[in-house]
């Protein structure tokens, strides 16, 4: 079964010449939170993703994409 969330936070990360450490600073955790969630280990809070969402100049719709979970 496919995961239900799926993320862009390699590609937006990669648009603002990001690091995950960069990335991590202006979201307000570790670096390896965004390594976790961007690798598809951990899916963060809502809040968590309101604030990656954030610190990249996007929505959480952008960031973060809900699939039904089927292939």
């Amino acid at each position: 079964m496919a995961r239900p969330v799926v993320n862009r936070l390699r590609e937006l990360r990669a648009r603002k010449r990001w690091t995950q450490a960069d990335l991590a600073k202006a979201a307000g955790v570790s670096r390896q939170a965004i390594n976790t969630i961007e690798n598809g280990k951990h899916d963060p809070s809502v809040t968590l993703a309101y604030r990656i969402a954030a610190a990249l100049d996007t929505n959480i719709e952008e960031a973060f994409i809900f699939t039904s979970g089927e292939n």
